[in-house]
């Protein structure tokens, strides 16, 4: 794992412009907030209204993770289901509709100022704008629940700081293939070599590695323990005034919270690493 504190990770003064640090690319659910209690609730309340007796607890729910997209989950499910053949068709029949739902009433529960942005996120969006570094979405969520979250917490105009929001009904495959991302760079018109990821699970960090991205990877109540090796930084949050770094890892990062200064010492060891290894294969 590359860090910030690496011999010669504060080269990102030397780099040539083809290679400096041009976008942030964002993953929305426990990476920017902490949503997926909210998911949960929302997925219970939509079995609620469709008449079905299906509760999804947190052990559970935390197993339905693993496999990205809410419809799948709710696909899933229902494979598991002990139910006839012709109940089981009648039941993945409903799944576009139960996800309709869903995410309706996942808006009314962000809505109500429940779900916070995690520590250090609006902070690095705004030094990033300030700095004429790029932001941008990938996520395996809808746009509708992109909407609701950034614009509860950022406001109205807060799609606008973004030059591209790319979500999970815009790509065939979700993560952790790359898919998400390859759209995301590819409509910023960026190599992944400018720009770094932020992730929370495993499945995409797997997706972010796969498109050739530094990625840095803040863990959420629902993604801890899973094999977080290939990330370039592992942080419990990005860090601000108020929520400083845990003391090992601000003395890993060089500073109480993860800045644009650190975020561009992390990305030039990490390209100048990526660059080695290509040199020697």
């Amino acid at each position: 794992m590359t860090t910030a504190a690496d011999p010669g990770a504060r080269g990102g003064g030397t780099k040539s412009a083809a290679d400096r640090l041009g976008a942030l690319i964002f993953d929305v659910d426990g990476t920017l907030a902490d949503t997926e209690e909210t998911h949960r609730q929302a997925f219970n309340y939509a079995f609620l209204e469709f008449g079905l007796d299906w509760e999804w607890g947190k052990p559970l729910y935390r197993e339905l993770l693993k496999t990205s997209g809410g419809k799948e989950r709710i696909a899933l499910y229902i494979e598991a289901l002990p139910a006839a053949a012709a109940e089981s068709a009648r039941l993945h029949q409903l799944v576009p509709a139960i996800h309709r739902a869903k995410t309706r009433l996942y808006a009314e529960l962000i809505a109500d100022g429940r779900c916070k942005l995690r520590p250090g996120i609006e902070r690095l969006f705004e030094d990033a704008r300030s700095a004429g570094v790029r932001l941008a979405i990938a996520s395996t969520t809808t746009a509708e629940n992109v909407h609701a979250l950034l614009t509860r917490h950022l406001g109205e105009d807060a799609l606008q700081r973004f030059a591209c929001i790319a979500c999970g009904d815009h790509v065939e495959r979700k993560k952790p293939a790359p898919d998400i991302y390859a759209l995301a760079l590819a409509t910023l018109g960026e190599p992944a070599r400018r720009c770094v990821a932020f992730e929370d699970s495993a499945n995409g960090l797997r997706a972010a590695k796969a498109a050739g991205l530094c990625t840095v990877v803040t863990p959420s109540q629902w993604t801890l323990g899973e094999d977080f090796r290939a990330a370039d930084l592992v942080l419990s949050h990005l860090g601000d005034p108020a929520h400083p770094l845990p003391p090992a890892q601000a003395a890993t990062v060089g500073g109480p919270w993860l800045g644009l200064t650190e975020l561009r010492s992390l990305h030039a060891a990490a390209t100048s690493g990526a660059a080695q290894e290509a040199a020697k294969s």
